[in-house]
């Protein structure tokens, strides 16, 4: 792609907002206000995107339980949006490998930008090798211009592997909707910066990632009633807030929580199925296999 001439001009994230054509001169508030108003058409552009989430939502569920991976791809805003979507499931989920993420330019692009990454099909093929990306992982590409090369080649790729492949682009007819067997595609209109692309389309482009991880973990069992019963306390704070969670989630007191949860490593779903069952720790994580980490489940 290097040294073509890519014209972008006609991409609804490039076009001038005429709200905003005389940007320089509002004062802050003005431009606060203007900024305001437009981020409500994110949410509205994602919502009428549902029915093609809930698609890529239930092909990730599939993926996931067959062993396979949500693995984000994007470059620029695109793939820090998809970094940031992917490391938060650990703590949240407790998630090993199952939700990653890949950003053209390498990890180190995440804080400074990389030029020219982004222009690579190559490069994306080569950083899925080194996932050894398989037919039960599902690839996502983020792109709010819907043409970046690099995940372009990512979706061609995941094809050629047989996984599955989802698109996510902030332009309508976008090129990478032809490449995916789901495609997203949201439209909120021109940014009040023109092309500033980290602004609106990356709004939407945040809230869809958010909307499929967390979706998709719920399907999978991580989440009981609207609790993260899965999660690592892994600091002070998020010890405190297992100790919450099993209180809510069994009606138990403060001092009977936190001895259930030390008898199982803090483990939150293990302490809440030892309490609402009556049964030894042994017992809950048996309880736990047998019904594939659903804590509702193991309830009579």
């Amino acid at each position: 792609m290097s040294g073509q001439k890519v014209k972008i001009s006609h991409l609804n994230t490039e076009t001038r907002n005429p709200r905003t054509m005389e940007l320089d001169l509002l004062s802050p508030g003005e431009i606060l206000r203007i900024m305001n108003e437009e981020d409500r058409r994110a949410v509205d552009a994602v919502e009428k995107a549902l029915p093609q989430i809930e698609k890529a939502v239930t092909r990730v569920v599939q993926a996931l339980n067959e062993g396979g991976r949500l693995i984000y791809v994007g470059a620029g805003t695109s793939g820090r949006i998809g970094i940031m979507d992917a490391v938060e499931c650990t703590p949240t989920f407790s998630t090993t490998d199952e939700v990653q993420a890949v950003i053209a330019g390498g990890s180190g692009a995440f804080i400074k930008a990389v030029e020219g990454a982004e222009d690579s099909e190559s490069l994306a093929v080569e950083d899925l090798k080194k996932l050894g990306l398989k037919k039960e992982d599902v690839v996502c590409a983020i792109a709010a211009s819907g043409r970046t090369p690099y995940c372009m080649g990512a979706l061609k790729y995941g094809a050629l592997v047989e996984a599955g492949t989802i698109s996510i682009s902030c332009n309508p007819g976008a090129a990478i909707s032809g490449l995916a067997r789901i495609a997203i595609e949201v439209n909120a209109g021109p940014e009040i910066l023109t092309g500033s692309t980290r602004l609106k389309a990356g709004t939407c482009q945040k809230l869809i990632c958010n909307m499929i991880s967390t979706a998709s973990m719920v399907g999978i069992g991580k989440v009981y009633g609207n609790l993260m019963v899965d999660m690592k306390a892994t600091n002070q704070k998020l010890v405190e807030r297992a100790k919450g969670i099993v209180m809510q989630s069994t009606g138990c007191d403060y001092e009977k929580a936190e001895q259930i949860l030390e008898e199982t490593g803090y483990s939150t779903k293990e302490a809440i199925v030892m309490i609402l069952t009556g049964t030894d720790r042994e017992t809950a994580v048996g309880l736990l296999k047998k019904n594939r980490g659903f804590v509702r489940k193991c309830i009579p």
